[in-house]
């Protein structure tokens, strides 16, 4: 495993400090923790699941408790555009986030149909919101 670079913690590290920030109590923000989907327990970088976070105590969160999956990819790009959201797509999860670290932008997927993302956004910056949460 690559070790991560300072540049990846620190934009983990804002990212959910703001998601949280806006989020209140609406969700959970958990950072780089398992979550259990069909065939496999990735941790994702930044995952935005269902409150209360009682419902995790027994369990990790599955596909139907997750909101939002976001990976910070400097070294990781490729994966986490390739394998990484055909296992999401897979999986049920609604929107997907890549923040591309070298580039400085952001890709979205969203709306799922038939495992597949019919939509995908590049951005540099403006506003963005969650599906789940579209007027915060």
């Amino acid at each position: 495993m690559i070790p991560e670079e300072p540049i990846h913690r620190f934009i983990n590290h804002r990212a959910v400090k703001y998601l949280r920030y806006i989020l209140g109590n609406l969700a959970e923000v958990m950072e780089a923790h398992p979550v259990t989907l069909v065939n496999s327990e990735p941790e994702p970088d930044i995952t935005i699941v269902r409150s209360p976070d009682t419902l995790y105590l027994d369990r990790h969160p599955y596909s139907e408790d997750i909101y939002c999956i976001i990976e910070i990819a400097d070294s990781t790009l490729q994966k986490d555009l390739g394998t990484k959201k055909t296992l999401y797509a897979n999986s049920g999860i609604e929107e997907y986030w890549v923040i591309n670290v070298a580039k400085k932008k952001l890709k979205v997927f969203r709306n799922l149909m038939n495992n597949e993302y019919q939509i995908e956004q590049n951005y540099q910056n403006g506003v963005i919101f969650l599906m789940a949460f579209p007027s915060v």
